[in-house]
């Protein structure tokens, strides 16, 4: 079974290629992918990347990219398959003019789909209305024109959200999961997610990621930091009371997060051992482990047995000297930086930066002097760039598409992408 998954991805993928009659060399890349999954961006050991600025760069492909979220999505014309297309000939465009290798597309963002699926309704980010069909298949398109300019295209999901608020999305598919499982969800501040307590959530996501590999030929599965949805006692306090076997309530949320976690990996790597699976988890290790109960540390390095990602990339979306009301400067960039290139590793793992492209213009709000001044200079993502190259780390993703090509701050914008283009032409391998 594991080998016709296998065969039939690698003709969807050098189809998707041949449907674009631009993605060069598809049996290469095929041939390039096998065995170890992290080979398109071989990454630095952990003893490297701590090792400092004056470490010798090891010979390695840079893992650059730009996440498109929901929100970006608003810039695409979903009326038809060709405008769909144009606005994503647009956007991948852009990004691959910016020296990028990947994409990081939101693609289920509320337990729905911007793809075919049997298990969510479609998203309402394609009509409108939750569940309906928009005509077309945007992912498919999306993977089309990604391969057809080399870029790698990785499918996000939000593994737990099914609505943010009570008007994103404004209603819900009766198919939703909000609507046919209600006891598997919990409501926190108007928002409504899947009870991370209980294990049929979990099972069900994982046979998500089951189906979107088995369907359609991206080149992995992102998730990002939403994981338990409060710290509030209540919400899962009948199933702690049934299966804590003696745990504190932090342990055994944390345990319930890293099944997912570990089962996720386990149907990526079974449906496809090529395949890359990462997440991109808060910047601020405190509020991982004990708000969102996220065992970063035992995902990148457990105690026993193989990593359960391939990749973190940790959301530091602070500048240069940023400082809190309290007079701490932890989450200054040159810091906090520092602090996630010293977590233990193993083999294998990348580390790359989430940087925060929507602080351009605003600022980020710091008490230092320089909080909105730096990030007007027109050079502050190419700046983190050039020191997280120095610093060995294996690469960084930009939050988000429309902060750089729909910005309140059209010139700074401008300035950056061109600044951010520069960089990756110099660091070129």
């Amino acid at each position: 079974m594991k080998e016709k998954k296998i065969t039939r991805r690698a003709v969807l993928k050098c189809g998707a290629a041949l449907a674009a009659a631009a993605l060069t060399g598809c049996a290469a890349r095929e041939t390039d992918a096998q065995g170890d999954s992290s080979a398109q961006f071989a990454t630095s050991s952990a003893a490297e990347s701590a090792a400092g600025p004056t470490a010798e760069p090891t010979h390695r492909r840079q893992y650059r990219a730009m996440w498109i979220s929901y929100l970006d999505w608003a810039l695409a014309d979903f009326s038809t398959a060709d405008t769909f297309r144009a606005s994503v000939q647009q956007m991948l465009g852009n990004c691959a003019a910016l020296g990028l290798n990947t994409v990081i597309a939101q693609v289920r963002p509320f337990g729905d789909a911007l793809y075919a699926s049997r298990l969510y309704p479609w998203s309402h980010l394609c009509t409108g209305v939750q569940g309906q069909a928009p005509g077309f298949d945007p992912l498919d398109i999306l993977i089309q024109e990604a391969h057809s300019r080399g870029l790698s295209l990785e499918a996000w999901i939000n593994p737990y959200r099914l609505r943010l608020n009570g008007t994103m999305p404004a209603e819900l598919a009766p198919d939703n999961l909000a609507n046919t499982h209600p006891e598997w969800c919990v409501t926190v501040n108007n928002g409504i997610y899947l009870n991370p307590a209980i294990s049929q959530t979990a099972d069900y996501v994982v046979q998500g990621i089951t189906e979107l590999l088995d369907n359609y030929a991206v080149d992995g599965i992102h998730f990002d930091d939403y994981f338990y949805p409060t710290t509030e006692e209540s919400i899962d306090a009948e199933q702690y009371a049934a299966g804590g076997g003696g745990a504190s309530l932090g342990d055994w949320r944390r345990s319930n997060v890293t099944r997912l976690v570990r089962s996720a990996r386990a149907a990526v790597k079974e449906t496809d051992p090529t395949l890359r699976f990462g997440i991109s988890p808060q910047g601020n290790p405190d509020n991982n482990y004990n708000v969102q109960y996220s065992d970063v540390a035992a995902w990148v390095a457990p105690a026993e047995g193989e990593p359960l990602v391939d990749y973190i990339c940790p959301q530091l979306y602070w500048g240069y000297h940023y400082t809190l009301q309290s007079g701490s400067d932890r989450f200054a960039y040159e810091n906090i930086s520092l602090e996630w290139l010293s977590l233990e590793r193993a083999a294998g793992v990348g580390l790359y930066f989430g940087l925060g492209a929507f602080r351009i213009g605003a600022g980020d709000g710091g008490q230092n002097g320089d909080s909105v001044t730096q990030w007007q200079s027109g050079h502050a993502l190419a700046d983190m760039i050039d020191d997280l190259t120095a610093l060995n780390a294996d690469g960084y993703a930009l939050f988000r598409y429309a902060s750089l090509y729909a910005s309140e701050y059209p010139e700074l914008a401008a300035a950056e992408c061109a600044a951010i283009a520069q960089e990756n032409t110099a660091q070129a391998i």
